[in-house]
Formats: structure tokens, C-alpha cells, sequence
């Protein structure tokens, strides 16, 4: 299994600091090669939501050039993997809560994480950042938004047409440092060979439409890195057009 792989971010139109943070890392190992991936969207005043969502990267990079290897020599399944993430991610939500509270402030960042090993992809989520797979006829997001929208549509309080004009469409119901509690989702299946995963923060997604993300990662259109460049710049300049003001970051990963 090879892998074809790029992130692109973009301060966006309005903000001063750039907040997301992402991280993309492929491993060639004597069982299969690996590809690693991690996707957070920050907030808080200042650079705290910058510096939320760097402590749960560093935190998740460590983990794959610690941890990682002895799991994959050793043999892991998904329940193992679930639960060490599951922690990586409350000592993060630990870490960063103490933080706050030193400066008297409020910081957070959204999490999803995805693995690619063994014929089968991994990926937890905590926020609204979510992961697609693509491939030439369909587009799926497998995350959930971990939001009050997604929960009123869930509970058929709102329409998905009066979510995306809703002012609370934002509100996270849960994210790491903000958030005394956090129940991370966790999801699994399998992949194959030309099977496009894309993750990308909210702000990537508001201003344009599905059809619009399903044409661009098409698995024909991607080729090669330069290719994910081009895809992925021509949709963030569509958002920042339509004058999406959040940081905008996206991570693409083709199997090929």
C-alpha cells in the first residue's frame, strides 16, 4: 500500500493568527506502510487556540514515533488503539485546561486523527473537524459534528438547510481543553486502492457545497501531491470568496 498525501491551511480573510495545526506522517515498515495523519482547528483569545491545538499534535506525533512501532510489532486491534488514543487525548484535554486556568483564560482545539494501516483506516474525533473518504461516485463523511446543530438535527429540532444559517452552528458540544468531560468517536473500516480520505477543518467546508468538495476529490482528479495542491487551493480561494472567514485547513490522502 502506497499513499499519495498533502495539507494545505490558509489564515483565511479575517483572522490574524492561523489557529489549526496539522500533521501528516507515513511510516515504510516491514508489514505494511503506514500513513498517520492529525487535523485540529484551535480557539481561544490571542495565540491560545494556536498553542491548543500544537500541544495535541506534538502530543500525537509523539505517539506514533513512540508508541506506534511496538503496537504495530507487537500486534494491535482497534479496541487497543481506541483506548491509548482515548488517553492521549484526556491527558491532552488535562494539559490544556490547567494551562488556561494559569493565564485566567479559555482555550480548546477539535481533534480528528486518522491511521491507515493494514487494510483498514482508524479515526477518532472530537469538535467539528471531520474526515471524508472519496472515491469516483461517492463522497461519505464518517465523522459526526460534535455540535448543538448536528444534536437539534439528530433530535429533528432543526433542519440541516436551518443549520448552516443557524449563528449557533459553531457551538461545539465538546473539545479538548474546554470541555470538563470528553467522549471522543471513534470509527473503523476498510480501505482500497484509490480510496481519496480528506480532513479538513469547519472552515473549509461552510461556504462550499458537497457536490463541489465530491467533484474536486474525485479519485481520477488526484494524481499526485501537485495535483492535492491545486484541489485544495482552488476550493480554499472558493471559500475565501464567498468570504468564509475562518482559518481553512485541509488534509488530503490518496491510496494508490
Amino acid at each position: 500500500m502506497n499513499f499519495i498525501s498533502h495539507t494545505y491551511t490558509d489564515i483565511g480573510i479575517k483572522k490574524s493568527v492561523n489557529q489549526d495545526s496539522a500533521l501528516i506522517m507515513e511510516a515504510k515498515t516491514d508489514y505494511d506502510n503506514v500513513m498517520f495523519a492529525v487535523l485540529c482547528d484551535g480557539m481561544g483569545g490571542l495565540a491560545n487556540g494556536e498553542l491548543a491545538s500544537a500541544t495535541v499534535i506534538r502530543a500525537f506525533q509523539k505517539w506514533f514515533e513512540k508508541e506506534f512501532p511496538s503496537m504495530l510489532y507487537h500486534g494491535f486491534d482497534s479496541a487497543k488503539l481506541e483506548k491509548r488514543w482515548s488517553e492521549v487525548i484526556f491527558e491532552q484535554n488535562v494539559k490544556i485546561m490547567s494551562h488556561a486556568r494559569t493565564l485566567g483564560s479559555n482555550m480548546g482545539t477539535t481533534a480528528v486523527i486518522l491511521l491507515i494501516s493494514g487494510g483498514m483506516y482508524y479515526i477518532m474525533n472530537i469538535g467539528d473537524s471531520r474526515a471524508y473518504v472519496c472515491n469516483n461516485t461517492t463522497l461519505t463523511q464518517i465523522t459526526e459534528d460534535q455540535t448543538f446543530v448536528n444534536r437539534e438535527i439528530k433530535r429533528g429540532n432543526m433542519t440541516p438547510e436551518q443549520a448552516k444559517t443557524d449563528p449557533r452552528r459553531s457551538v461545539l458540544l465538546q473539545c479538548v481543553g474546554a470541555s470538563q468531560f470528553i467522549e471522543p468517536d471513534f470509527f473503523m473500516g476498510n480501505v482500497n486502492k484509490g480510496d481519496v480520505f480528506m480532513m479538513c477543518s469547519d472552515g473549509f467546508r461552510h461556504e462550499v457545497t458537497f457536490e463541489e468538495l465530491q467533484e474536486g476529490f474525485k479519485s481520477d482528479n488526484i494524481n499526485s501531491e501537485e495535483d492535492m495542491e491545486k484541489i485544495s487551493h482552488d476550493l480554499v480561494e472558493l471559500n475565501k470568496q464567498r468570504l468564509e472567514n475562518d482559518n481553512i485547513t485541509v488534509v488530503t490522502v490518496k491510496l494508490v
